[in-house]
């Protein structure tokens, strides 16, 4: 059972080492479970924006001499700060992405698992000599950037960001991190706990904003590497911007995995696994499974697939859609597939919303079967709880299907 905040949290941007309280824009955080406000955070100016990445340029340059293994004391101490308090932040975390109670913690751990592989760097090789001739030596060494920025997504507002912060503190870099406007306050519990765990101030800096404080951050001539993750369109803008200005860029982007069911397929793994794939996180993850590419005889399967997937409840078993707008566009996706022959097996746009979160942003579990090859339910990333099942004679014509998929993230 998710804790609601008993009064709205307030935080203006985390700068060394402290939150301002001083802005003129703010973005207020809803919940998706019943569009309460959980609490607002002040967008960051281009002045504070451009002194944040220069204290952190300054603060870097100390910490980039400091030993890697006091630098790795700071990181085992953030473990177990986070470990600590894993409860309070994945409440938080899914009371402002939507998730489940269950889906926030496993995320949160999974980014944990990372900074468990960064307090191993200490004892990885940096550096090395060879001797190639007499009196010749060839040497490499591996040395902090400097500052680097992360612009992280609505959906994973902990995993994501977890996937650098601990490698590119602990290697000695400054961190400039702006999250989704939507998710914006899980960053300021894991900047709490970083100060805690005893980072020097300036080394990690939260700009909260949208997309003209990200355009800012990727311009900034201190910022030698940017990481996204996010829409393929914005991945897109974000890696040109970066590296026209020669910088470092790891754009991630949007994603449309497939599924090949063929009838010898073990009936309980394949339907559990299926359904489990296309609903967990409300289908708003990457590699959510949301093509069904169903080769010959399968109908027992895509049984098993219904069964599962209406048996969740709401709430407890499945979180909600991240916006009111999102989940209106997921419907009117569904109102067009069904317009244009496909058939709705199980019907998302007809459950009722959990007791007391009918304000909420809720979307069943849906199953569309008999979907074009081509069509919008095929090709286009809908990101919510939707399988769209795509009838194949035969394994080669299902291949040829995937194959013609823009992504490449699955099959």
């Amino acid at each position: 059972m998710l804790n609601f905040p008993q009064q709205a949290l307030t935080f203006g941007s985390f700068i060394n080492g402290e939150f301002q309280n001083n802005y003129s824009q703010k973005l207020v955080v809803r919940s998706p479970y019943n569009n309460s406000v959980l609490g607002e955070v002040g967008v960051s100016s281009t002045a504070e924006i451009d002194q944040a990445i220069q204290d952190a340029s300054m603060a870097q340059k100390s910490w980039a001499q400091t030993p890697i293994k006091e630098r790795s004391k700071v990181m085992f101490e953030f473990r177990n700060i986070l470990m600590r308090d894993i409860d309070k932040i994945s409440n938080l975390k899914s009371l402002e992405s939507g998730k489940t109670f269950a889906e926030g913690k496993a995320g949160l751990l999974k980014g944990i698992e990372v900074l468990e592989f960064a307090l191993s760097l200490q004892n990885s090789d940096l550096g090395g000599r060879l001797d190639v001739s007499r009196g010749v030596s060839c040497e490499y060494r591996r040395t902090a950037l400097g500052v680097v920025a992360n612009i992280t997504p609505f959906n994973f507002p902990a995993m994501v960001p977890m996937w650098t912060i601990p490698i590119a503190l602990t290697l000695g870099n400054a961190y400039i991190w702006k999250p989704s406007d939507k998710t914006p306050l899980t960053a300021t519990y894991i900047a709490s706990a970083l100060k805690e765990a005893g980072l020097p101030n300036g080394l990690l800096q939260v700009i909260f904003g949208a997309q003209n404080e990200v355009e800012t951050i990727i311009d900034h001539p201190l910022v030698k590497a940017i990481g996204f993750v996010g829409s393929t369109k914005v991945a897109k803008i974000v890696y040109e911007r970066g590296t026209k200005l020669g910088k470092r860029v790891l754009a991630m982007g949007g994603a449309k995995n497939h599924i090949v069911l063929l009838p010898d397929a073990n009936l309980d793994i394949s339907g559990l696994g299926i359904s489990d794939s296309f609903t967990g996180c409300a289908g708003q993850r990457c590699m959510a499974a949301s093509v069904l590419l169903a080769v010959g005889d399968v109908d027992k399967h895509i049984e098993k697939i219904l069964q599962r997937a209406s048996s969740l409840k709401l709430g407890s078993e499945m979180g909600a859609i991240i916006t009111k707008a999102q989940k209106e566009f997921l419907i009117s996706a569904i109102d067009r597939a069904e317009k244009a022959g496909a058939k709705i097996l199980l019907d998302g746009r007809k459950v009722s919303a959990p007791k007391g979160m009918e304000e909420g942003n809720w979307l069943g579990p849906t199953i569309i079967d008999f979907v074009q090859p081509n069509s919008e339910a095929h090709t286009t990333e809908l990101f919510g709880p939707i399988l769209s099942i795509i009838r194949c004679k035969d394994i080669s014509g299902a291949m040829k299907i995937q194959n013609t998929s823009v992504y490449g993230n699955a099959c």
